[in-house]
């Protein structure tokens, strides 16, 4: 073996082994000798993206592309790191590229299909979704603990809409089988397993999965995590008609109507019919981070914004004003897990549509410096009328693990954005200025744990050989942690 064969293995060892820094700095020794080696590069690329870094991991990824053009994994690799980072049509032309290199790769049928429901093509996305998926509708992560683990079950569905969750399940802890329950064949035996996590989270997007769950389920002795049939009443229409009733909550109005009417002439009308004013929010069920979502100020602008959408049916949505005296939109994001509830992060922006990432608070200290106090104190932030309306809908929504995105009126209110379980936990970027946020992330990661290690505890015999869940499970969930993303 010559030696970056050898500093290769060694870097993986590391990787294996949880020391992400070494093995980072591993790879990039192997690279300085053998700077086209694909292995170092695809590798390099998947722990940067682990680590957070994910501008720095599609750029390895493209030199392993640029380097090794005719290895499809490569192409995939680079595709689901574009779609992710908003450029699915570029996306898409690295997975054309790897199915005309392996046109049986089931990992680049899996990549295509999501591309493909994300620029509105659903037929061709269920063909190559079947394809990806029929024939693996498992797979077990990597478990690098010493004792006897305990085994997940992680239900996911092949269309997406799943929590964001692999990145918070410790695999020294956690030996993880991954079912996506839209492809598990009816009366199969179910992986060994202690617990199961229903990841299935959208239930606009993944109705159908979510009721696959249900019924895999059926019978199945061990602890549940998010029951599919609590998931299943989470859609944005179904939460507006349920919350609305709930005490210091404020919920806009929310409708799914055929998008055909809402471009036709008759549109507008059909939205007065519905009680709707303008301006107005129109969405394509199934998208998050601010993708096919728009305002539509007046009704003459309707037919082109519904046009403009993909979708057979849109969301229509109450534009709740969440301007405060500074002119600035304000949106609040709240995690509930197990039971209690975890302030996670405050966006500031100019605009309606409210994200962290396209947000003023890179820029603005003083903005940070108001995400710190409501990170440091909620309920003297928000106030305990706010705070006893967030428990009302934490209890509504019946989910173990959920999120809540809301802002406050004058009356301190909640007003209602949505609220789900497919929230992500993003940890925040490797800038100091960003330190203060990493606890809050972090105390979230330990509930997500423990509760995780509870439950499964609760379902073993004290007398089951190995485990002991009040020795390193349960301190593994009150170490220090950094809020690094992994997947």
């Amino acid at each position: 073996m010559d030696a970056a064969e050898t500093l290769f293995a060694r870097a993986n060892l590391l990787r294996e082994r949880g020391n992400a820094e070494q093995a980072k700095l591993a790879y990039m020794d192997v690279l300085a000798r053998s700077p086209g080696h694909f292995g170092a590069l695809n590798n390099l690329g998947a722990l940067l993206y682990e680590m957070g870094y994910r501008s720095a991991a599609r750029t390895a990824y493209a030199e392993a592309v640029a380097r090794h053009p005719q290895n499809p994994a490569g192409h995939v690799n680079l595709a689901n790191a574009l779609r992710e980072a908003g450029d699915p049509a570029l996306a898409r032309a690295h997975c054309e590229k790897a199915l005309a290199l392996a046109p049986h790769y089931a990992a680049a049928h899996q990549a295509y299909a999501g591309i493909l429901a994300e620029l509105g093509d659903e037929e061709a996305a269920a063909r190559h979704r079947r394809l990806g998926f029929e024939n693996h509708p498992v797979m077990t992560l990597p478990y690098r603990g010493r004792g006897k683990p305990i085994s997940l079950l992680l239900l996911v569905s092949a269309v997406g809409g799943n929590i964001p969750i692999r990145h918070l399940l410790d695999d020294h802890v956690f030996r993880t089988s991954v079912i996506y329950a839209d492809y598990w064949k009816a009366g199969k035996p179910l992986p060994p397993h202690d617990l199961v996590f229903n990841t299935v989270g959208d239930a606009d997007l993944c109705g159908s999965a979510v009721a696959a769950a249900a019924d895999l389920l059926a019978g199945d002795d061990a602890p549940v995590v998010n029951a599919p049939a609590a998931v299943l009443r989470s859609g944005r229409a179904a939460n507006a008609a349920r919350l609305a009733g709930l005490a210091g909550v404020r919920v806009p109005r929310t409708v799914n109507l055929p998008r055909a009417a809402l471009c036709g002439a008759q549109g507008a009308a059909l939205l007065a019919q519905a009680g709707f004013e303008f301006p107005l929010l129109l969405r394509t069920p199934g998208f998050h981070t601010g993708r096919n979502f728009l305002r539509v100020g007046t009704a003459g602008e309707l037919g082109t914004a519904a046009e403009s959408l993909p979708g057979r049916e849109l969301t229509a949505i109450e534009y709740l004003d969440a301007r405060g005296s500074d002119g600035c939109a304000r949106k609040y994001r709240a995690m509930f897990v197990d039971g209690k509830i975890h302030p996670l992060h405050l966006a500031v922006s100019d605009d309606w549509k409210v994200h962290y990432f396209t947000s003023a608070m890179a820029e603005s200290a003083a903005f940070r410096a108001e995400e710190e106090r409501f990170l440091a104190d909620m309920p003297g932030v928000i106030g305990a009328r706010a705070v006893a309306a967030l428990e009302h809908i934490r209890a509504a929504l019946g989910l173990d693990y959920a999120g809540i995105d809301f802002a406050l009126n004058a009356e301190r209110e909640i007003l209602l954005f949505e609220a789900n379980a497919t929230m992500v936990v993003n940890p925040p970027d490797p800038d100091k200025c960003w330190d203060y946020r990493r606890q809050a992330v972090a105390r979230i990661h330990r509930a997500v744990h423990a509760m995780l290690v509870e439950r499964a505890a609760a379902n073993l015999s004290p007398a089951t050989p190995g485990f002991s869940p009040n020795a390193s499970t349960i301190s593994r969930a009150n170490e220090t942690c950094d809020g690094t993303l992994i997947h």
